[in-house]
């Protein structure tokens, strides 16, 4: 098997995969739409379907237009590779958002996870089977929310320790009504994407009314 020939709903799982090795196939593959999973010694290679990537542009660009809104500073790394060695775990976010932590990565030329914070929220779109529990991943390497989408419903993890057993508030964007915001990624199956941005910016600027 190529590694570079994934086709889009491709999925190959490796076992006994060491951390250098994992290291050499995110090198290889950094600018092939590929997502990589890795989780202690077993590498999940998946080549995401079309509408997997169009949820995942869509989220990341309301995303962007509600910060650009609110005057809210962010920081949007895209899908780059996010891992830490001694806890031998890796994965690339459909997308992902620096936001309270923003200040802190801002003029990086490199991210790392030992000594810098991880996103403040990852966006997951769950288009097709997965064999690997990427939420336990982000849990370890220490992101405090995730978004999930799987095309019909949308969940919301918090991960922070100090809020497990809580009634928990969302930490990013509070105050954002995720009922309505769902109703325009639903739109993308009829609408165009610039009429699309144009609603949901506007949207925002009415104070979600």
């Amino acid at each position: 098997m190529a590694i570079d020939l994934i086709q889009p709903k491709q999925k190959f799982i490796l076992t006994d995969i060491s951390w250098d090795a994992y290291e050499t196939i995110v090198k290889v593959l950094q600018n092939r739409s590929v997502r990589l999973t890795y989780d202690r010694g077993t590498l999940e290679m998946i080549g995401p379907p079309y509408r997997h990537q169009r949820y995942k542009t869509l989220m990341g660009s309301f995303i962007k237009i509600l910060a650009e809104e609110r005057s809210i500073p962010l920081i949007n790394p895209g899908s780059m590779t996010f891992k830490r060695q001694d806890l031998e775990r890796g994965l690339e976010p459909d997308e992902c958002f620096y936001i309270q932590n923003a200040s802190a990565v801002m003029g990086k030329a490199e991210i790392d996870l030992t000594r810098d914070p991880p996103p403040d929220l990852a966006i997951e779109i769950e288009i097709g089977n997965t064999s690997l529990n990427r939420i336990s991943i982000y849990d370890a390497l220490g992101v405090p929310e995730v978004w999930c989408y799987d095309g019909i419903t949308l969940k919301v993890y918090l991960l922070a320790k100090e809020e497990r057993g809580k009634l928990k508030q969302r930490f990013t964007f509070p105050f954002l009504p995720l009922p309505e915001f769902m109703q325009f990624v639903r739109q993308a199956e009829v609408v165009d994407d610039t009429t699309l941005f144009q609603s949901f910016r506007d949207w925002v600027k009415k104070g979600f009314r």
